[in-house]
This record gives C-alpha cells, structure tokens and sequence, in this order.
C-alpha cells in the first residue's frame, strides 16, 4: 500500500528542513573535506560505449529553443544523442586549483556544484546504439552498458504511458543522494528536485534544437524503474523519465528484468544516513500502473487572477542572437552582481520564457512566482506577483527591498545585488491533496525547471543569474498577505555581474519591512 497518501509524510519534512536565522546559526554542520564524494560514479566492469565528439551542435536561437516546440522530428542516432546528453549534463570546462584540485563545470548547474543528478539512457531504436540500458558518464563523455535489449516498452508499464514504447529513448534522471547531503545534509531532499529540473531546461530547450520531440514525465512506479536502472533507492533514486525522439514504431514486449547490481567504486570511505530524505522519498512513491493512472487524472486548481495594481510588461523578445549551444557553454552561476539595472525587455523576455513551452504528464502552474525588483529600467523598486497567463505583474508593495531580500536569501548579498530576485512559492496543502507526498516532488521540480529556464534566458540575453536558498518563514511573511497559505520552493536571481559593470552598491542585509501598495 502506497504511502504516497499521508500527506503529513511531506509536511513533517518540510517543517523539519525549514531554515531560519536561528537554525542556521545552531547548526554544527562541518564539511569533511577527506571524505567529499567523487564527482562521478563508476562502474569499472561494464561495457563501454565511446560517445562522439563531433555531434551536431544547436545552433537555434536559445530563446526559441527554451519555448519552442519541434515542428519536424529529426532520426535519433548516437550522434544527436551525444549533443543531447553534452548539453544537458556534460562536462563543459575543467578548473584546476593550487594542489591539482580540479572542478568539473557542468552544462546545468547544480546547488554547490555537488552535480548530484545521474542521467541513464534506456535506447532501443537509436541509430548507432544497441538497444539497452546505459549509464552516461560524463568524466569520459562515454556510456556504460546496464542491460541488453529494448526495455523502452518496460518503462512505458511502469509510467501507465505506452507512448513510451514507441520513442527511440527514454532519458531516466536520478539522483545519488549522499553527492548532496554530505554538504546540505537532509535539505538535500529538495535539492534533488531544483537540480533535476534545472538540468530539465536543458535537455528540453537542447531536444528542441536538435530537432527531437521530448517531454518531461514525473508519475511511474518507482520500485519498477529504480529495479530496471540497477539503483538501490536507499542511496540512489530515479526521479523523472524524459522520452526523446519521434515515434519510431512500439517495442516488442520487454526482456524479463533480472535482478543485477554491477559492481560500483565507492564515492567516499564513508557516508552519512539521513533518514528524513530517504522516508521523504518513499513515501512520495507510486506502487502501481493503475496508481499511476489515476495519480496523473488528479485535476489540478486554476491559477489565482491577477488584481490590485497592475504593471503591464512589455512584450518578449522572440529572439536573443545567440545560439542555445554558446548560451550554455557561457553559463555558470553569477558569484557577484553588480547591482546595475537590467531592461524592463529583458525582464519581461525571461520570464515569458520560463513559462512557457515544453510537455509533461502533469500540468503547469504548481509554483507561484513573487518577485523584488531592485533596478529594472521602466519598472518601479518593489515586491510584485508575476502572473504567466496574463504576463503582467501585480504590485504588492513599493520600496527597494534589496537589503531585506538579502537577508531572505540566508543574508546573501546576491539575492539584493540582483536586478531581480524571483522567489518560488508553492500552495503545499493543496498540492499535497491533489497529488500526495509526489507533489512536493513536482513543486520542487517545477521551480528548478522554470530557474533552469531563468538561467537560460538571462544568459542568452548577455546578463547573469544564480540559484539561492533562504529564510522559510520569513519569505512568506515578506510577500503576506498575499503569499498567505503558501511555502518557499526555491530562489532565482537575475541582473549583471560585476564582471560587466563597475556599480556595486554595499548591503547590510536586514529583516523584512516596507510600505505596501495601495
């Protein structure tokens, strides 16, 4: 009997993981460097699958490939496949430190660059590759063979979908926990989302680019998948399927799944258990393929109408002048704004961009998205609610807020230097009641999807972005009354580096206060 139902499951972990100013401060947390994860998993034993390196590169507009959709569907072969997993969750540029450190930057940034999220390849009719069941690794940009034969029909059982038999590929994205929590400790759990979603951006806006139809679903028997990829769910655990490619006629009936567990070399002497993250999991799984069925039915509420004073945003860039391939190669979250103003255009063309486009078997819409403005040309300082149908703002209050927004940001002077803070808001009870302890999963998955998409945005347009996290309670209490009855997700912030301009303006941040408009 699934656990998916005790909708307390989720609320308990939410409440446990909250931070706050006091929270922070009491923490004894301590990072042991001697025993950091490996960046990457290896299995030494399985056979190896060189991935090319001369694959295509996408060269479409990035701000057409964020919102875009694919008109005609290019063959799947392992050349498009290769761009498709370089663009997503390849190894983008190498740092080596005084000592010989080195740091791998990837193509989707991850919270800490603890790159945490796996990407596992189901094939069974890419031009190039057996059918199987493959792990990318991006270390040697080469793919690693789990299973053989086409089990593309074996996950389209377990996601109660068989559009899944018919696709060339089903992309599996999963995430080793113990890569995040030996920073982030059971918070982690959240982060598995916001980096799996970001990653998503990627994969959709690059699948669009490259001509192959893919679309993100999140509902499937976790036991089913997690067996198929050879993941124990206790350390690793599979948290969406994306099918890739046209329709390329249904897969036979799967191989049977035998029982395997390849040999793996350990990511550090030791780790550390965090119960709450591995409960919090479980209990947002889905037993079976008629549960499935009627978890995706589930009908989910509409979105709250604009009102009070409105400030109509100009209309978006259709495009940017930059290719998606320079736009990711470029990206990598900002370490310092500037505190310089970006255009009410540019604002405007990110956040239509962010969502828009893209398919899941879920609906759009779980996160809400409040907003400081700091300095946007043609748009007043204050705290707004952006509403996506009518690409409008809503004022709730006027002030430059950038010190209190630093502060929510955990007293980071990032979320007050930015141009633009966006903070991600969830209703958790409704959510909850719709779609169970997995709707925590989608809430988190959605906010790091439309960041993603933020990132993307902001930096084809030549301007910065970053990722924070923040104060629970006190962001609620910023953006009451009309935040009311919601909770924190996640935190996107938009502007210029420092790198770009000379003006950066000092922050001492500080608690929430401000005039409300009227």
């Amino acid at each position: 009997m699934s656990g998916n139902r005790d909708h307390d499951a989720s609320r308990r972990y939410h409440e446990a993981t909250r931070h706050s100013r006091e929270s922070v401060r009491a923490s004894s947390h301590g990072l042991d460097w001697s025993n950091k994860p490996e960046p990457f998993k290896i299995y030494p034993d399985l056979p190896v699958t060189p991935l090319p390196r001369d694959f295509p590169v996408p060269t479409m507009d990035a701000l057409a490939a964020i919102s875009g959709e694919v008109d005609a569907a290019a063959p799947l072969d392992l050349e498009r496949l290769a761009a498709l997993l370089f663009f997503s969750a390849g190894v983008t540029r190498r740092q080596t430190y005084p000592g010989g450190g080195v740091m791998y930057f990837r193509a989707a940034p991850s919270t800490g660059a603890l790159f945490q999220t796996e990407v596992y390849v189901v094939a069974g009719g890419v031009t190039g590759l057996a059918a199987g069941v493959y792990h990318f690794s991006p270390g040697d940009f080469a793919l690693r063979q789990l299973r053989a034969g086409d089990f593309c029909g074996a996950l389209a059982i377990a996601a109660a979908d068989e559009d899944l038999a018919s696709r060339p590929a089903v992309l599996a994205l999963t995430a080793i926990y113990w890569r995040n929590t030996w920073k982030y400790q059971a918070r982690g759990y959240r982060h598995l989302f916001w980096d799996s979603g970001t990653m998503l951006a990627n994969l959709l806006a690059a699948a669009t680019a490259l001509a192959l139809p893919a679309r993100a679903v999140a509902g499937f028997v976790d036991l089913e998948v997690n067996g198929l990829l050879a993941v124990d769910p206790e350390k690793e655990g599979a948290l969406l399927l994306a099918p890739v490619g046209g329709p390329a006629g249904f897969a036979p009936s799967p191989p049977v799944i035998a029982t395997i567990a390849p040999p793996m070399i350990p990511l550090s002497e030791s780790e550390v258990d965090y119960p709450l993250l591995r409960d919090a999991y479980a209990n947002s799984a889905l037993d079976s393929e008629a549960e499935v069925m009627a978890w995706r039915e589930a009908a989910w509420r509409s979105a709250r109408p604009p009102a009070g004073v409105l400030v109509p945003l100009p209309p978006p860039r259709p495009s940017a002048g930059r290719p998606l391939a320079d736009t990711i190669l470029a990206r990598g979250s900002t370490r310092e704004f500037s505190g310089a103003a970006i255009g009410a255009e540019e604002l405007s063309t990110a956040l239509w961009h962010a969502t828009r486009g893209g398919q899941a078997d879920v609906p759009s819409g779980l996160v809400d998205l409040y907003l400081t403005v700091h300095a946007v040309e043609g748009i007043e300082p204050g705290a707004y609610a952006y509403h996506p149908a009518a690409h409008t703002l809503e004022l709730l209050k006027r002030g430059d807020f950038r010190q209190e927004a630093a502060y929510l940001c955990l007293e980071q002077a990032l979320g007050g230097m930015s141009s633009s803070t966006v903070f991600f808001l969830a209703d958790l009870d409704a959510l909850l009641e719709t779609y169970g302890n997995r709707g925590y999963r989608l809430a988190n998955l959605e906010a790091g999807l439309i960041g993603g998409r933020l990132y993307l945005g902001a930096y084809a347009q030549r301007f910065g972005a970053t990722g924070l996290t923040f104060y629970d309670r006190d962001v609620i209490a910023f953006f009451s009354p009309h935040a009311a009855g919601r909770e924190a997700i996640f935190v996107t912030a938009l502007g210029r580096s420092v790198k770009t301009s000379a003006h950066a303006p000092l922050l001492n941040p500080s608690p929430p206060s401000g005039e409300r408009a009227g």
